[in-house]
């Protein structure tokens, strides 16, 4: 028997209560998506509450049962049988609600919301938690619980725990006081779940089993169909043969899914994809008659039609809307989807004509086109395309109107002026999706009007000024530093800018390449982009600066930017996007104003500036290039006195004797925009005649002696069973597979060789990869791989892909022990056969 009742988050946690996560539970696993998507709930639930107080949100439930152990009188223990993830996550948003109020708004939060909450204040040290993760996650979230210094780690709740704190800033508007406090009621009275309880002597893990394999549900398409038949008592068997096989056969169910919510998203920009059916049910109910049901299945036929060429471009007639609409599909952004079945449905019904949907279409592709050269590629994007339909003007030509909402407002839409700035010092490289890059890059080169096709199958993005300077570039580059630059700092600043790439198919050839090399190949590819580089005599700044002015002008001629109304006078330097990316740095890690610089397309000197004069998050773990503390950092806080070195130490972070920070501790620009998902994995795709050019660029590359030792490691692997894969990139990168892509639990490897020099160690990709997906594992492999001599990893990026240098496996004691390291991993990798 079991005992059900409807919820919220205080009546769960009030009261001496303890919440026992069972050992069979896994680790908490949440991550950026399902995070995003519950705090995107909550703040919609905050603005509904200010309207309607009794406004909730059903997050789903949670299983309980009483727990077997018999502790201390007076507080109620429960096993977790089913929701921990939730149950996890709003415990741990609790703790940044009340950390961040506390910092924000008065000392008084912390104890209220702890002491109501969060613990048991009078009970023994096991029954103060009100929820008691499992042994994996308790460390971490006992952090958060109690604020110390390792509170926002790099685990899975050290991660939520960042991205709420992260998000509570973000939203917190300095004129509104009252914002975060709805965020807490939202939280604490909004949240419905419904609490299942077991009676005791119930088998607990049976229910678990039980909850686990329910089998396949409905999907809300089917849902829908058959409600509407069901409103169908006469008329069901000929509307479903002449309307709805129709439908069905073009567009497959869950195309079918996308088409009914796209329909609810022209009237309501807000319904979430997961509430189609009951949206649409709503919706259906209000028609009273057999007719009305009718002719909504046949508008969802004709509907169905203007979908199926928005998913498939190539059976548009008219030219110019094929040639937009198969670039947008390209782009791959399909919350667009709403305004294309807008657009094509205004054709349809004659209110707008071919050139001028076309016309909307340009503009909706200008504008991610500036966004991403600007470095604005994802900010509040799927709400503002949901949003198009709805709120742009009927009272102007579509085409006009569409370019008018994209032009007022906060939407970064970008001005030339912004592009012409941003094209010289925006890391264009780290920006938006990789293939969203190459794209702008191949309608560049297609922009010059050339004969021959692009054939972007064949190209890729090529660094001219290399990732890796060899002497003769750091030469090269040493002649146009000021007295007072840092060779490292500038060729951050100059690397990933959009007048530093082109595109090739000779990547693996040029590699670190000198100038001269480079500039023979490129004359020889064929495109437009390339000519323009290999007509330089050498490639420093002023030459990439240069470039750079050019396809600024390009840009902008290609790509028509916003009205002349939308002129935005505020700062166009995203310090919104430093602010993210310090507030997930994790504790017992640090990084550089050059790093952050380049990470926003500024200067190392004016970020200093910004942090030294505005509140910003983590700002004690930016340090000078050598790891000292700046002579001139100010904590933003009034009458803070507090030694930030001292607070580093009590967070991680190692100081030798002369008060220098470890650097394998210190978060380089790439890292800073994998930590806010700047730059998605590149997973390799293994092709046949990789082999033969990695060890080309290996010998190339490295000296004799290292390539020697590299050859040494990878025969070893190949000895314990391991195989290989080759990257496509320019530099052809080599990945130790343990297992390949048949086998049942997917590929895995645990490193990345580049023949640049780099041994990397992939934990970002573990992190989602069985059995590394638990944490233990990926943190015992970071330990044993720290035994190498020579290497050092801090624990810090255990959710990034740190490494070391290949120049380490000379030493034949460090060779051995990394081989070591491999065969254990390789162990572990096919161990876990025996689970399936």
């Amino acid at each position: 028997m079991v005992a059900a009742q409807e919820t919220t988050l205080r009546e769960l946690l009030e009261g001496a209560k303890q919440y026992q996560v069972p050992l069979y539970q896994r680790t908490y696993s949440w991550g950026s998506d399902q995070l995003r998507r519950l705090w995107e709930d909550i703040v919609k639930l905050a603005e509904d509450r200010v309207e309607d107080r009794s406004a909730t949100h059903f997050i789903g439930s949670v299983v309980l049962a009483p727990s077997p152990s018999i502790g201390p009188a007076g507080v109620s223990e429960f096993l977790v049988v089913d929701g921990q993830q939730r149950l996890t996550t709003l415990s741990i948003l609790l703790c940044t609600i009340r950390d961040h109020r506390a910092q924000h708004e008065g000392p008084e939060h912390r104890e209220r919301i702890t002491e109501q909450f969060l613990i048991n204040k009078w009970r023994s040290e096991r029954q103060r938690p009100k929820l008691l993760p499992t042994q994996a996650d308790r460390a971490a979230y006992l952090a958060c619980l109690d604020s110390t210094p390792q509170a926002g780690g790099s685990d899975p709740v050290g991660a939520a725990y960042r991205f709420f704190g992260d998000q509570l800033a973000a939203y917190d508007a300095p004129d509104d006081p009252l914002d975060i406090e709805r965020i807490e009621d939202a939280v604490i009275s909004g949240l419905a779940l419904v609490s299942v309880t077991a009676q005791a002597g119930d088998n607990v893990y049976r229910i678990f089993e039980s909850l686990n394999n329910t089998g396949l549900q409905l999907k809300q398409a089917d849902l829908l169909r058959n409600y509407l038949f069901m409103r169908l008592p006469t008329r069901g068997e000929a509307v479903y043969e002449s309307l709805w096989l129709p439908l069905q056969s073009r567009l497959s169910r869950e195309e079918l899914e996308l088409l009914f919510w796209l329909d609810l998203v022209q009237a309501n920009p807000r319904v979430k994809q997961s509430d189609i059916y009951s949206a649409q049910q709503v919706r259906l109910h209000r028609m009273r008659t057999e007719e009305e049901i009718e002719a909504e299945v046949r508008r969802f036929g004709r509907l169905g039609l203007l979908l199926r060429v928005i998913l498939h471009p190539e059976d548009e007639a008219d030219p110019e809307v094929r040639h937009r609409l198969a670039r947008l599909s390209a782009w791959g952004t399909t919350t667009v989807y709403p305004l294309l079945l807008h657009l094509l449905d205004r054709r349809d019904q004659q209110s707008a004509t071919s050139a001028q949907i076309a016309s909307a279409m340009l503009h909706v592709e200008s504008f991610f086109v500036r966004r991403l050269v600007i470095g604005r590629a994802t900010a509040n994007i799927n709400r503002i395309l949901l949003s198009i339909v709805t709120e742009m003007s009927r009272d102007l030509p579509v085409d006009e109107a569409v370019r008018a909402y994209l032009s007022t407002g906060r939407k970064y839409y970008a001005t030339d002026a912004s592009v012409r700035a941003a094209v010289r010092t925006m890391p264009y490289y780290l920006n938006g999706r990789p293939h969203q890059r190459k794209l702008v890059l191949q309608w560049l080169e297609e922009s010059y009007g050339g004969k021959e096709p692009v054939r972007p199958d064949r190209l890729t993005i090529e660094h001219v000024l290399p990732q890796t300077p060899t002497p003769e570039w750091r030469q090269l580059l040493s002649e146009d530093l000021d007295p007072d630059e840092n060779f490292a700092e500038a060729h951050e600043g100059l690397l990933h800018t959009l007048g530093n790439l082109t595109l090739t198919g000779y990547n693996s050839e040029l590699s670190n390449s000198s100038f001269t090399v480079k500039r023979a190949m490129l004359a020889k590819s064929g495109l437009a982009l390339n000519r323009e580089i290999a007509d330089r005599e050498r490639w420093g700044r002023p030459e990439i600066q240069h470039r750079a002015d050019a396809l600024a002008e390009r840009i902008i001629t290609n790509w028509p930017g916003p009205t002349s109304a939308a002129a935005d006078t505020r700062s166009e330097v995203p310090w919104d996007i430093m602010n993210r990316a310090l507030a997930e740095l994790p504790a017992g890690s640090w990084t550089t104003y050059g790093d952050v610089a380049a990470l926003i397309g500024s200067h190392p000197v004016p970020v200093g500036a910004r942090i030294a004069s505005h509140p910003t998050p983590n700002a004690h773990r930016v340090l000078q290039v050598e790891g000292t503390i700046s002579p001139s950092f100010r904590w933003p806080e009034p009458g803070r006195t507090d030694d930030p070195r001292e607070l580093l130490k009590a967070e991680g972070v190692q100081f030798d004797r002369y008060d220098r920070a470890n650097p394998a501790q210190r978060i380089v620009t790439e890292e800073l925009a994998q930590l806010i998902g700047m730059t998605p994995e590149d997973l390799p795709r293994p092709r046949v005649d990789r082999d033969v050019r990695f060890a080309e660029q290996l010998t190339e590359l490295l000296s004799p002696e290292v390539a020697d030792a590299t050859a040494q490691v990878l025969e070893a692997w190949t000895d314990l069973g391991g195989v290989f894969g080759f990257g496509t990139g320019g530099e052809t990168s080599c990945f130790l597979l343990a297992r390949d892509k048949g086998h049942p639990l997917g590929n895995i490897w645990p490193a990345t060789i580049y023949p640049s020099g780099k041994f990397e160690i992939v934990f970002q990709h573990l992190s989602i990869r069985t059995p590394f997906d638990d944490i233990r594992l990926r943190e015992e492999f970071r330990q044993r791989l720290n035994t190498v001599p020579g290497v050092e990893i801090a624990a810090a990026k255990l959710a990034l892909r740190p490494g070391f240098p290949l120049t380490v496996l000379v030493d034949p004691e460090a060779r051995k022990a990394l081989i070591e390291q491999l065969r254990w991993f390789y162990e572990q990798a096919q161990a876990d056969d025996s689970d399936l």
